[in-house]
């Protein structure tokens, strides 16, 4: 064993027990409450969750893509939750570290990475989602602040975070729209409005809320890199890290529901026997556990491009696309396999079966992925 290897597997032990003795044993009664897990944040940022990916020049551990994606699966398979509490502070951070000048790299990465300043990405607009470039809300240089006005919506970390990564109009005219385009970091203050926590099918415990900016001042030296119209190719940038966490949020529902479904064939008998040895279980077992171990390697292979720095926005879609799909596909199966068991709060199976579809959507729609997979093949394969 390498020491790479030795340490990646260190953490993930570490991660285990944090996950079988401070998550575990409250997940029904936070999730079924949408109560905010405060205790639990306040356990991740001692083990430096926050700051996971962040180098240890500016205070985080500095994991591989490839450590993280390991540690979001292992999460995602006990609370899918407290996964996106970190991920979206991540992709923050990310965007940060790619684009940003050295002093907003020196000023807010170790910020990050201790958790005192938590947040997420404010990039959806009630009549904007995957077109980013429909957003509305206006950035208006005035001095050495700039004022912001507009709103937005299903937004990460918003209620109990201290900032954002709030992607703006700084100039509405511009052609294209992108460069009209540009991201701040927005710590909260006077004009930053959380007007309405969301309710949600599932995904509870974390805050996701709308929110509406009143003649909002922001710095001018937090528009990340320092130069307008940037913004959405820095978000864009950041959101093949977003769609790795979320593939692998996937991976851990699809193979939490495997588990589940595993552990339960096997006890409960039908017709003299465990229903594991009835032939129409064993199709869906076999169809269950192929879906896990395929969604892992396209993870794996995701951040392991992300990790050596190539383009990976094709290989994140294929991940995002086909572990997700895999979530909810095992979660319907588990829930086949539970039966009426699997429709009752008192099993974990109706959870993953609530918090799968979000991942069909979040980070970008499974039918945006499979156009980005569509033209990175025919680009990188040309006749």
């Amino acid at each position: 064993m390498t020491q790479d290897t030795e340490s990646h597997q260190l953490i993930l032990d570490a991660v285990d027990r944090f996950l079988r003795t401070e998550v575990r044993p409250h997940v029904k009664r936070l999730e079924q409450a949408d109560e905010y897990p405060h205790e639990i944040v306040e356990q991740m940022k001692a083990m430096g969750l926050f700051g996971a990916i962040i180098p240890t020049g500016y205070g985080g551990l500095g994991l591989s893509t490839a450590t993280y994606a390991a540690i979001v699966a292992r999460i995602a398979a006990v609370w899918m939750s407290i996964s996106g509490i970190i991920n979206s502070h991540l992709i923050m951070a990310s965007a940060v570290l790619r684009h940003g000048t050295e002093a907003q790299r020196r000023d807010l990465l170790p910020r990050f990475a201790c958790g005192e300043l938590r947040g997420g990405i404010g990039l959806t607009e009630p009549d904007a989602g995957t077109d980013l470039q429909a957003i509305r809300t206006r950035a208006v240089r005035d001095g050495d602040h700039y004022v912001i006005n507009g709103s937005k919506t299903w937004i990460t970390n918003s209620l109990h975070g201290g900032c954002l990564a709030l992607l703006v109009k700084t100039d509405p005219q511009a052609e294209p729209r992108h460069k009209g385009m540009s991201l701040f970091i927005a710590e909260k203050g006077p004009g930053f409005a959380v007007t309405r926590k969301l309710k949600k099918l599932g995904y509870r415990g974390i805050d996701t809320c709308e929110l509406q900016f009143d003649a909002f001042r922001v710095p001018a030296d937090r528009l990340v890199g320092g130069v307008e119209g940037r913004g959405l190719q820095q978000v864009l940038s950041g959101l093949e890290l977003g769609r790795i966490n979320v593939a692998a949020r996937g991976l851990g529902v699809a193979t939490a529901s495997l588990h589940d479904a595993v552990a339960y064939a096997q006890q409960r008998k039908t017709f003299g026997k465990p229903i594991s040895e009835h032939q129409a279980i064993q199709l869906k077992l076999g169809e269950m556990g192929t879906r896990v171990e395929a969604a892992r390697l396209l993870v794996e292979s995701a951040a392991s491009a992300y990790d050596r720095g190539d383009r990976c926005d094709m290989e994140a879609g294929m991940a995002k696309y086909f572990a997700t799909e895999a979530a909810m596909d095992n979660a319907l199966e588990c829930m086949r396999i539970h039966g009426a068991y699997g429709y009752s709060p008192e099993f974990d199976v109706e959870r993953y079966y609530r918090d799968a579809p979000l991942l069909l959507i979040g980070e970008g729609t499974n039918e945006m992925q499979r156009l980005i997979i569509a033209r990175q093949l025919i680009q990188r394969h040309p006749t």
